[in-house]
Formats: C-alpha cells, sequence, structure tokens
C-alpha cells in the first residue's frame, strides 16, 4: 500500500516498485468466475492458494492465470487455466466477459487481466496439489461476509466482482444480465490512506480531490468490512 501503517487482517498489502525503477509493463492474464445454482441463489468457486508461495499468496481467488506462448488468445487461456485448475473442462464459447483489470502502475507483478464468467460444467473439482489448497462454492455475499469478519483474503478485484453477482435469481439471470452488459475497464492507482481509486473516479488524477464534490469510482481498503463506492 502507500503507507507505513499495518493493514487489518484481510487486506492484501504486496511490495511497491522502489523508488526509480522502471515498472515492467503488464502481462496478459484471464481469470474465469465459475457460477452454479443452489437453492439459495447462484454460487461462485473460490479457490485458495498457497500461503507461502505465489502470486495472492494464501488469498482466495478465482480460477485463471497469465497468458502463455502457446494460448491462442485470452479464450484459450482462459479454458486451460480452469481445466488445469479445477478439472472442469469448458469451450470458449461458454464464456461471458465480464470486466478488465488494469493494476496500479507501482505494483511489483503487473496482470492486465480480463474475467469471464461462465456456467459451471458438471463433474468434480479435482484441485492441484502444487497450485491450490483448498476449494469451495460460496454465494458471493456470503463471501463477502467472510471477508468482512477476517475469515477470508480477498484482492480488490476479487472483491468488487463479488459484489457486482450479488442478487440474482438463478445463473440463467446472472449471465443474462452479464451478457447485457458493457464489460467495465477499471484502471487503479492507490491514493492516501489506503484508499483504490479507479479512473473515472474525482481523484483519480490528484489525491487533493478525494474529499472533493464528483464522481465516485473507490474502495476503501483501510479497515473490515471494505467500503465501495460507485456514482
Amino acid at each position: 500500500m502507500t503507507d507505513d501503517v499495518p493493514p487489518p487482517a484481510g487486506v492484501p498489502t504486496g511490495e511497491a516498485v522502489p523508488s526509480g525503477q522502471a515498472v515492467p509493463g503488464p502481462a496478459l492474464a484471464a481469470t474465469v468466475v465459475l457460477v452454479r445454482d443452489s437453492e439459495t441463489g447462484p454460487e461462485v468457486l473460490l479457490l485458495e492458494r498457497p500461503s507461502d508461495r505465489g502470486s495472492f499468496a494464501g488469498a482466495w481467488v478465482f480460477p485463471g492465470g497469465a497468458v502463455e506462448a502457446d494460448d491462442a488468445g485470452l479464450g484459450a487461456a482462459a479454458v486451460r487455466e480452469t481445466r488445469e485448475e479445477t478439472g472442469l473442462v469448458l469451450g470458449e464459447s461458454d464464456l461471458v466477459e465480464l470486466s478488465h483489470w488494469t493494476p496500479p502502475a507501482d505494483t511489483p507483478r503487473r496482470f492486465d487481466t480480463w474475467f469471464f464468467v461462465a456456467r459451471a460444467p458438471r463433474g468434480s473439482v479435482a484441485l492441484p496439489a502444487d497450485e491450490i489448497v483448498a476449494s469451495q462454492w460460496l454465494r458471493p455475499a456470503d463471501a463477502l461476509a467472510l471477508h468482512a469478519t477476517g475469515a477470508l483474503t480477498l484482492y480488490p478485484p476479487t472483491w468488487v466482482t463479488l459484489a457486482g453477482l450479488t442478487g440474482d435469481a438463478d445463473v440463467d439471470a446472472l449471465l443474462t444480465r452479464i451478457s447485457a452488459l458493457e464489460p467495465p475497464h477499471f484502471v487503479g492507482r492507490f491514493a492516501p490512506g489506503r484508499v483504490l481509486v479507479w479512473s473515472d473516479d474525482v481523484a483519480f488524477a490528484d489525491d487533493a480531490l478525494l474529499e472533493a464534490p464528483g464522481a465516485r469510482h473507490r474502495l476503501d481498503l483501510s479497515a473490515l468490512p471494505w467500503s465501495y463506492e460507485r456514482s
């Protein structure tokens, strides 16, 4: 983050790029939000990363990863990563584009990531032991509630995605709604006070405007539960 105050439980920190050091361009990545019906509404599949290694260590994430040289585009990467991390097989035609995330420029390992949503195919989840330590199906609202208590570690793109997937009666309604939307592009940066602001926020280019009237698109990570504003 941008200051020296330790964050509360549930707030990933990472390491800033040293001042004056060149920031590498982001690599391409693809993420898939698998959804299935339950008696109480749609559930999403979340995977727990190992706490001692790799990207997003200790966090709960959606299946996904970097686009590799052999992938024929983002869709192919999304299908491959889903198969490798869950054992579930999708086709590219199953994918519905959900969002596009460009991380803050000072993030040490940057991935320009496209999120997709897809109905989960039939079959049991099979986890690769070297990459994933646990999985669970949760309603988005339940995952956010667990994060609010510090019981589940989420990164901002996962948190915001979950927040946007609440309220649908079933998977059909969720996919119909998402298909009708223009996938948003989240271009973010960190502002003082552990606030993540995106490019359509009035303060995106100037910290002095954080309290000014105007458009809001920000996530306050200073305490649990996180607070999301989008006007």
